[in-house]
């Protein structure tokens, strides 16, 4: 017997049948074992439990769907399960963080050509508990549905990031230097606020065609990007480097370094991304990504 060509094989089995509703049993006898003898093999080849493989097997494949706007209802019975709640208390007991969550703060990474890779950076976070804050500022409201991140890129196309921020600084006077970008979604899940925006004392100097939202206190674990240089593309503005490392840092953040933590996506807080004067310079230009977390129950 070849333990291992086996496995490799069932493991083809469970990835071509993996929308189909897949048994121990059936996955057993497609290479030959008793389902007992086949589960023992399976479990100490791979370190976990077969049917613990297919279910996480069924969820990376979703989770990728996700991101090609489709409905997460659809997306739930494809892969098995009975209801939206189901699929989505499994995805989050599996990853950390919500269906919803995922789309909300990653929609564009499919979208992104040149993908950047970081895993040669040292991408551990820093551990903060921050105070409530009120953040003031400019932003869109949106629908989740609708491709919700082409309408918050067309709203950037209407402005040049100097003039916003020069415009928010002279009307606001914010205590501190330093930009924040937030997206929150509505009690129900279907509309989006975007906002970007500086951390202000109150809203007294806001203006009519401003948004605001109150930040509760956290506990954040704080990733900073991979520093990169913007020389080459200062003059061209054909690429923004910056933008695709957020989106990198984004990817891993959710697609790995939640799946080796201690902790979970604290849903009842908000995320934000953090942008001072180390973000502004043609070299070495890094952010910092605020991610609200709890410990795994």
């Amino acid at each position: 017997m070849n333990y291992n060509d086996d496995i490799k094989r069932s493991i083809t089995y469970i990835e071509k049948h993996i929308r189909e509703e897949l048994t121990a049993n059936e996955i057993a006898e497609h290479i030959g074992y008793s389902v007992f003898h086949f589960c023992r093999v399976f479990s100490l080849y791979q370190g976990t439990p077969l049917m613990d493989y297919v279910r996480k097997k069924r969820l990376i494949q979703a989770r990728e769907e996700l991101l090609l706007n489709r409905k997460i209802i659809d997306i739930a019975f494809d892969y098995g399960f009975k209801t939206a709640s189901g699929f989505s208390k499994a995805f989050r007991k599996e990853f950390g963080y919500s269906p919803t969550v995922y789309i909300t703060r990653n929609n564009s990474l499919s979208k992104s050509k040149n993908m950047l890779k970081i895993e040669s950076y040292n991408m551990n976070p820093t551990f903060t508990k921050k105070s409530a804050f009120k953040v003031a500022g400019y932003g869109i409201k949106t629908n989740l549905s609708n491709g919700y991140t082409k309408d918050i890129a067309a709203y950037w196309d209407t402005y040049t990031g100097e003039n916003l921020e020069s415009k928010m600084y002279e009307q606001l006077n914010p205590p501190k230097h330093g930009e924040v970008g937030i997206c929150v979604s509505s009690s129900d899940e279907s509309n989006v606020k975007y906002l970007f925006g500086v951390i202000v004392d109150d809203y007294s100097n806001i203006t009519s065609d401003m948004m605001t939202i109150d930040v509760p206190k956290a506990e954040y674990a704080v990733f900073t990007t991979p520093p990169v240089d913007n020389v080459a593309t200062a003059a061209t503005y054909n690429a923004d480097p910056l933008s695709e490392v957020v989106k990198a840092t984004w990817k891993y953040i959710f697609e790995e370094w939640f799946q080796d933590s201690e902790y979970v996506f604290d849903e009842a807080k908000v995320d934000f991304e953090f942008y001072d004067e180390r973000c502004h310079g043609l070299e070495n230009a890094v952010m910092e990504i605020y991610v609200p977390i709890k410990k795994k129950s």
